[in-house]
């Protein structure tokens, strides 16, 4: 019979094995035991219920246990779990690359899945790498990545993170060194001037014949700061890459399927990346999965030349339960009217984050889309913080000077005032 844990059971436990991300092994700080989840709430093994703000790392698009996508994992565990996808392909993997090349811009036609997004952001930079090796320019190696940004915890996605202020400060002996402009200074809605990509310009300039690609996350940067910036950034950007021969990526891993009030946040400018990155809410925070899409210029480079293959391959790849929860939860997400859920859910993080304006200890206070941030002017004590959220039965997990959410999209304006509620009272408790 299998064991019933107490809470404390399952704390201790947990902390005799556990190494939890961004966490001490020596010095863990408390858990929470979670014993199910459903809608947009947390049930703990307690019995406290937990209004989740985060949607799990911004994936549970649909919050959690969705009749649909529960019925789609249920129908392909029937058929098969996994096959490897070497020599073999399925349904599923067909289908959802057909939905991802229908959803995305017209010029990304080819998609290589992975399983997670570091994993698209590592498989993004090798694609620009061998293709500029495969049509004879193997000098061409290094890239530009910005300030304040955010794109994995893998070896070559945190040599793209911001070297200074990053969380990967610490490898920066062992990491590749690549180029970095400043962050898109200009606030999102509007316009650049000359000066805005003045220092881009400059290093395209300097260094383009050695420069695979420049890779940003467009409009938002996330993890990094949870900034926004103007969309006109990335238009003027995709004109400097054109004009100096050197890739654009896109990573969406964070921004992708709704999450700024576009489908994608590379709408809100227009512009084709060379390359695209997504991940985390593809499959609605069901499973692990991500893909990484690229245009014709990038494929067929590869494959005319030395090497005659795209050098990669995890053995998860396309996982075909991945892929079917994927399809699932993009027909969900466009089957409803999800531009007005994330207009609604805006108007109300703006409406119920607005008091925290007033708090002296507050830098600044931002909305786009299902994204609300409360700036402070110090780094925020987890150890005091975490509890006092738990307390107010919310579900909140800041970093660094940030406290902020991303709640599902099926959030209600009540959740969503008792969210943005404990948010402020929060924050002007440890102040």
């Amino acid at each position: 019979m299998t064991k019933t844990w107490s809470w404390r059971q399952l704390q201790a436990a947990d902390a005799q094995s556990i190494w939890h991300p961004y966490a001490s092994a020596t010095r863990a700080p408390e858990v929470y035991p979670v014993a199910s989840a459903a809608g947009v709430r947390l049930t703990l093994a307690d019995g406290r219920e937990l209004i989740d703000g985060m949607a799990s790392w911004w994936c549970a698009i649909h919050g959690y246990n969705h009749p649909v996508l529960n019925r789609a994992v249920q129908q392909q565990l029937e058929a098969m779990s996994h096959v490897m996808f070497g020599g073999l392909t399925h349904a599923p993997a067909v289908k959802l690359a057909r939905i991802l090349t229908d959803i995305t811009p017209a010029s990304l036609d080819r998609v290589f899945f992975s399983d997670s997004g570091s994993v698209a952001v590592e498989v993004a930079l090798k694609m620009a790498i061998q293709y500029w090796y495969s049509v004879g320019q193997p000098r061409k190696q290094k890239l530009i990545a910005l300030r304040n940004g955010y794109h994995g915890d893998t070896f070559g996605a945190m040599s793209l993170c911001d070297p200074d202020t990053g969380m990967h400060h610490l490898f920066g002996d062992v990491l590749p060194r690549h180029f970095f402009a400043p962050a898109p200074d200009v606030p999102f809605g509007e316009r650049c001037d000359e000066r805005s990509l003045s220092a881009m310009e400059e290093l395209l300039a300097a260094h383009h014949q050695d420069l695979a690609a420049v890779i940003v996350e467009p409009v938002v940067q996330g993890a990094g700061g949870m900034r926004f910036y103007s969309p006109d950034y990335l238009v003027q950007l995709r004109a400097l890459c054109d004009a100096f021969d050197v890739l654009l990526i896109f990573d969406e891993i964070a921004t992708g399927f709704g999450r700024t009030g576009k489908l994608f946040a590379l709408e809100h400018a227009g512009v084709d990346p060379d390359i695209l990155c997504v991940g985390k809410a593809l499959t609605g925070g069901y499973m692990t999965l991500a893909a990484t899409l690229c245009n014709r210029r990038i494929s067929q480079g590869i494959s005319e030349g030395e090497a005659g293959a795209f050098m990669h391959g995890p053995t998860f790849m396309a996982n075909p339960l991945a892929c079917a929860t994927a399809i699932a939860s993009i027909e969900l997400l466009l089957s409803q009217p999800w531009q007005r859920c994330v207009q609604r859910i805006g108007e109300g993080l703006e409406r119920g984050l607005a008091p925290a304006r007033e708090l002296p200890g507050v830098a600044d206070v931002r909305t786009l889309g299902a994204i609300g941030v409360i700036e402070l002017k110090q780094p925020v004590d987890m150890q005091q913080v975490q509890p006092m959220f738990v307390e107010r039965g919310v579900w909140v997990r800041p970093f660094g000077k940030l406290v902020y959410c991303m709640p599902p999209f099926i959030t209600n304006d009540q959740d969503l005032a008792a969210l943005t509620g404990a948010m402020v009272e929060t924050v002007a408790a440890v102040e």
